[in-house]
């Protein structure tokens, strides 16, 4: 039996949130995802490569060109796991739910440099014009 007593236990506030809860959730300690898959933007070099594997999961932001994560829960673990294998730069990684916390709070004073591959040409036009 857990330990919870019932005035600790909350009540869904809809049916939506009954149905969409599977009790296997980690934060309900359940088997499903245990981790987090975090990308090093300041490592990636903006392939694309994990975009195009697990799509769900992954996207190139326009204003650097690097991978990001768009949702934990975008695609199957084996599909976010190939695109960690193969991924040039090994700036993908599975990391605890508590660090991708710190590792969120930490990207927020990060310096990136715009790769210039993804987007529509600002950060050319940008060069082009402080070049004169």
């Amino acid at each position: 039996m857990d330990n919870l007593s019932p005035s600790t236990v909350q009540s869904p506030s809809s049916e939506s949130e009954i149905d969409y809860r599977s009790g296997f959730e980690p934060e309900l300690g359940g088997d499903l995802r245990q981790n987090a898959v975090f990308v090093d933007e300041t490592v990636c070099i903006g392939c694309g490569h994990c975009a195009h594997t697990a799509r769900g999961t992954f996207f190139l932001e326009q204003e650097y060109g690097r991978a990001r994560v768009i949702a934990q829960d975008g695609d199957e673990e084996d599909l976010v796991q190939e695109a960690i294998d193969t991924c040039p730069v090994d700036c993908i990684a599975w990391v605890s739910y508590n660090d991708l916390n710190r590792l969120e709070e930490a990207r927020k004073h990060q310096v990136i440099q715009n790769l210039g591959v993804v987007g529509d040409g600002a950060a050319l036009r940008r060069a082009v014009n402080t070049s004169f």
